[in-house]
């Protein structure tokens, strides 16, 4: 609450902006919904309120366009459910039931915020078409359900496009300055834990709380990336190169931790040399971390990336391990000088092409049902009262709880219990406000427009501005749709009070009764969901071969799932943090495979024989076995066995020494890792059975 009170009476500059644009849209929906003589004006209001979350030009365009589409399809629903089955209204709320619990199910599939939104306005936009109609079933014909699909549709469309207007014309925001932010930060984070990894007295703690960061802004450019190709002609080059980032920033986080993880638990096996060079490394990166100027960052990379390469050519006579070290080490300089390339691409004006996958959400089947059996619970509860009471305030009670049952459903359950607790504070104020303050106001007004307005703008005002800031957010959500959607400004507005508390206590109850079924219908347990990430990264280890360019494809599918890990991990209260090691694991492991088959890329096909093919296979098979006995605590002696057979496969291959040192040394390293983790894993699980 103090954060509330805060926002509304020490608004910065920004936030002030932000009220402003957002009443202005507000007024302009209300004004051609209500000019258009549309059925409820106020709906158009609702869509201009939901644009306000992340006013950014781009992002407004993109969650308009996602309105739109999630309304025109909710809008097909809504009309073949009434077509079909209006004369069985059981069979026809079933399906409507069933519409709802796959829309939510489907949002639990998709990244970005704005794609869900659409889910939801599918959704919610089949509720209204066919409940409306539903509520006067005597006069329910196919001319009555099209004009009440035609109305949500331009009420919608109207809100969505006088927001894009005027979030594109009046003082606009861009998503390319987020994204600059953003890829700022994972920069600078990720020096810092460059820098971390190489320091022997760096603690396991700091480690993982530079990775919760850099995770979450990698995570943060990532999601608005598809935002930026709505503002111009080079929108579409920025979000590559915001993709590009991302996907380079793991490559460094897969190699960087080869040389920490050796320097603390394999110290005897670095040489001077090799210390040297770490130490030059680290020295750089805590240089660059510290500098601001682009031109600068870029000059020491390419100077580090030189003097690694000295470094390897100087010294012929190596032991594989140490040679392959090196190797890596080159490799990670080559990354970080792309990640600085990407960087130059967001913030001027370079015509350099980068492309990279966007990062891939993880898409898991039993979070999807449970998301969507918790929305259809919200509609089921919510109608069986409508149709058990026949009152019309219970409509409320369904609409609203459903959206927000979509929309919420991805949060943590900790941050969602409390950003529902917010929005009933929120719809608390908004109540009163209707009222004791709109309502007898516009009851003795003259009911012209500009009266209104001026009526609305203020509580508007006031939950914009709670709107504008991520914390308070919830709240304004809480007082501004509840507001609109109690008031009912149109042409005829209507001044019966007792209507106006029986909605409120609706949607009141309506929001509890979601708030305790996000407590009832909770996501399976961590530790289930923890073990089917490892299984899907398992099979992508498996598989990894078989596409064209696969390293930006494993990295792109391993970003959510590491920051899904270390989001349980944290949760959860561990310090050990053992599976998000696991995972980082995991990340290298891909990255050592890659690179070893474009080693073997230079064999010519009359030696890549049979043999040799179903060795790699083989191994490549048993790599992700390995890993996945880890997760359990457990080395898979088939892992070495396998890796000893494609070594001699491979020494009867033309195949270069130095390589084939580098391999051996990569072997050594591998199953290092796999015994010192599953040592790890299984301290950790005798501890807690213990």
């Amino acid at each position: 609450m103090t954060l509330l009170l805060k926002s509304l009476f020490f608004p910065d500059r920004r936030t002030l902006i932000f009220a402003i644009k957002g009443v202005i849209s507000m007024a302009l929906a209300l004004y051609v919904a209500m000019f258009l003589n549309l059925e409820r004006p106020y709906w158009a209001l609702v869509s201009a309120v939901f644009l306000q979350i992340r006013p950014e030009s781009g992002l407004v365009i993109e969650k308009g366009l996602c309105q739109i589409g999630g309304t025109l399809v909710g809008a097909l629903a809504g009309i073949a459910i009434l077509n079909w089955f209006t004369p069985y209204p059981e069979l026809a709320l079933g399906l409507l039931a069933c519409w709802i619990g796959l829309n939510s199910g489907l949002s639990a599939m998709v990244r970005q915020q704005n794609f869900v939104y659409a889910f939801a306005m599918a959704g919610m936009t089949a509720c209204l078409i066919v409940l409306i109609v539903m509520a006067s079933p005597s006069t329910a014909d196919s001319a009555k359900i099209f004009d009440v699909a035609q109305s949500r549709i331009s009420e919608i469309v109207v809100g969505a496009i006088c927001a894009v207007l005027v979030s594109s014309l009046l003082w606009p925001t861009k998503v390319k300055h987020s994204l600059q932010l953003h890829a700022k930060n994972t920069i600078n984070h990720t020096l810092n834990y460059l820098a971390l990894e190489l320091d022997l007295q760096g603690e396991h703690a700091s480690r993982h709380e530079h990775i919760d960061t850099i995770m979450e802004s990698v995570s943060a450019l990532s999601d608005d990336s598809s935002a930026v190709i709505y503002e111009g002609p080079e929108g579409r080059g920025q979000s590559h190169a915001a993709n590009f980032l991302c996907n380079k920033t793991l490559s460094l986080l897969a190699a960087i931790q080869i040389f920490g993880r050796l320097q603390r638990n394999h110290s005897h096996l670095v040489s001077e040399p090799l210390a040297k060079s770490l130490a030059n490394m680290r020295s750089s990166f805590t240089l660059m971390a510290q500098s601001s100027d682009y031109q600068e960052c870029y000059k020491m990379a390419r100077t580090l990336r030189y003097q690694l390469q000295q470094n390897l050519m100087q010294y012929r006579d190596r032991a594989p391990l140490e040679t392959r070290l090196l190797k890596v080490a080159m490799e990670l300089s080559a990354d970080l000088i792309m990640v600085l390339k990407s960087y130059n691409v967001l913030t001027s004006h370079s015509a350099v092409q980068l492309n990279a996958p966007p990062m891939e959400f993880h898409r898991d089947p039993l979070i999807g049902v449970t998301t969507g059996l918790r929305s259809m619970a919200v509609f089921v509860i919510g109608a069986s009262l409508w149709i058990g009471t026949g009152s019309s305030a219970v409509l409320m009670m369904i609409l609203l709880p459903v959206v927000f049952s979509i929309m919420m459903a991805r949060q943590p359950l900790p941050m969602l219990t409390t950003i529902l607790r917010r929005i009933l504070v929120g719809i608390t104020i908004a109540v009163p406000l209707t009222v004791f303050y709109a309502l007898p106001l516009l009851a003795q007004s003259s009911g012209d427009f500009e009266i209104l307005v001026l009526v609305l703008a203020g509580p508007f005002f006031i939950g914009l501005l709670a709107l504008a800031n991520r914390p308070t957010l919830p709240y304004g959500l809480g007082i501004c749709v509840p507001f609109a959607v109690l008031v009912q400004p149109s042409n005829t507005i209507s001044f019966a009070i007792e209507n106006t508390v029986s909605n409120a206590l609706a949607i009141f109850v309506g929001v509890t009764v979601l708030y305790w079924l996000f407590k009832l219908i909770t996501e399976p347990s961590q530790r289930l969901m923890q073990y089917r990430l490892l299984q899907s990264i398992q099979k992508d280890l498996v598989h990894i071969a078989q596409h064209d360019d696969p390293e930006p494809w494993f990295n792109a599918r391993m970003g959510d799932r590491l920051l899904r890990i270390a989001s349980y991990e944290k949760g959860s209260g561990k310090s050990s943090r053992v599976f998000t090691d696991l995972v980082f694991t995991a990340l290298n492991l891909g990255h050592v495979s890659i690179r070893m088959r474009r080693m073997l890329q230079g064999i010519s096909d009359t030696h890549l024989n049979l043999g040799l093919e179903n060795a790699l296979n083989l191994w490549q098979h048993n790599l992700g076995q390995a890993f996945i006995a880890c997760a359990h605590g457990q080395v898979a002696e088939e892992f070495k066995i396998s890796s000893e057979a494609l070594l001699q496969a491979l020494a009867q291959c033309p195949l270069p020494n130095e390589q084939f040192t580098m391999i051996t040394g990569m072997f050594e390293r591998i199953t290092l890792t796999f015994e010192r983790t599953a040592h790890s894993i299984a301290e950790q699980k005798n501890t807690s059975e213990k």
